[in-house]
């Protein structure tokens, strides 16, 4: 379907420029209290990142193959999402984090620049080419 492919660029490239951009100077900022620097921003656009990519493997562009022509920026979208979805947890959560959210933590933080450039790169990949294999 077009929309999920709409949806599909527009939230990978948005989350893909939270996750490369962080809360540095330059971050976008709109008039009245929306901020990409808001947590529940970011969080709301991890869940919409999130289902957008699975939706995305769920429903092909019409004439491509199933599940591998949007299997790039599906799994994308949902790394993404992911990573501002855990960011919202570790920030908000206040339990003792235990082993399994250590790794996490470290493999997501560390890595949040790359996986905001593969979602840009994915998003405009996907833009530019809508029907090639695996974008």
């Amino acid at each position: 379907m077009l929309q999920f492919y709409f949806l599909s660029v527009l939230i990978n490239a948005l989350a893909g420029y939270i996750l490369f951009t962080g809360n540095e100077k330059g971050v976008l900022e709109f008039k009245g209290n929306f901020s990409l620097k808001d947590e529940t921003v970011k969080f709301v656009i991890g869940i919409l990142s999130v289902v957008t990519g699975l939706l995305k493997l769920l429903s092909p562009i019409e004439g491509d193959i199933p599940i591998i022509g949007d299997l790039i920026p599906g799994v994308v979208g949902f790394l993404c999402g992911f990573a501002l979805i855990f960011e919202y947890y570790k920030g908000r959560s206040s339990l003792d984090n235990s082993d399994r959210t250590e790794r996490i933590d470290k493999i997501l933080v560390s890595n949040k620049k790359f996986i905001g450039i593969a979602g840009i790169a994915a998003a405009i990949l996907h833009f530019i080419f809508p029907k090639v294999l695996l974008l």
